[in-house]
């Protein structure tokens, strides 16, 4: 049977790219964003038949959307195997500059939403007794953030520990829940919260001097997303080029 796999903001950067290497390796790919419009088009852009990809509004911070979303899915494809919680908002606010309402902006989206996917979807998969969930963290929610905000690093280690506990809840049902601590990546996303000239000095101090592949990041995610993976969980998986290591 065709594996189902849904990624949360799936419509451009790493999560398009995670989205295009699940479908490579055979999966049929809920493209879920808080923008359908972004969604339906990138799913024309990837090029695969509706019976291979789905297009959804899904905002992370409500449980309701995510509650439609699985409910959507099920009716399409009867069906659900994996679970990539991506979305997140990036910014690079100084840190005696944000205000409360912002952190709760960036808390709701990456914090809230990882939070409630897992709740909502690993709940689901628990009940089919196999899962398996992925959760972008960062390596800014290891190291404290160095071009990033503090409300996303703060964000993206919650993000760790969130995946710990939901690993534990879930392993018993054949769910395994794992994460991924990208270091910059060449992305949209870097490229616009990094200036030029302050992107060429990040990239001579990363041991391996430039920038990460984000299909890669998406072939991680594939294999975190295969039956054989089930001996893997509450871990976070680095790929920061040399930045973090433990």
């Amino acid at each position: 049977m065709t594996q189902v796999a849904l990624v949360t903001g799936a419509a451009s950067g790493l999560g398009a790219s995670i989205a295009e290497q699940l479908l490579a390796a055979g999966y049929r790919v809920v493209l879920s964003d808080l923008s359908l419009a972004a969604a339906q088009a990138t799913a024309r852009e990837l090029n695969a038949s509706g019976e291979r990809v789905l297009a959804l509004q899904l905002d992370v911070a409500s449980k309701a959307d995510f509650e439609a979303a699985l409910a959507a899915v099920l009716r399409t494809w009867g069906v659900l195997h994996v679970v990539v919680n991506n979305a997140a908002m990036t910014m690079t606010t100084p840190l005696m500059q944000i205000s409360p309402e912002e952190f709760d902006r960036v808390t709701s989206v990456n914090q809230r939403g990882t939070f409630v996917g897992c709740q909502v979807l690993g709940g689901y998969l628990a009940s089919q007794g196999y899962g398996r969930i992925i959760n972008m963290a960062s390596l800014a929610g290891q190291n404290g953030g160095t071009a990033t905000g503090a409300h996303y690093a703060a964000s993206k280690g919650a993000i760790i520990t969130l995946t710990k506990i939901f690993a534990k809840e879930l392993a018993a049902s054949g769910v395994t829940v794992n994460a991924i601590a990208p270091g910059p990546i060449e992305s949209p996303a870097v490229r616009a919260a990094v200036p030029p000239e302050r992107l060429e000095t990040l990239i001579k101090g990363i041991p391996v001097q430039r920038l990460g592949s984000a299909d890669f990041i998406g072939r991680v995610v594939v294999q975190l997303a295969s039956e054989e993976a089930f001996f893997t969980t509450g871990a976070t998986w680095d790929v920061n080029g040399g930045l973090f290591m433990r």
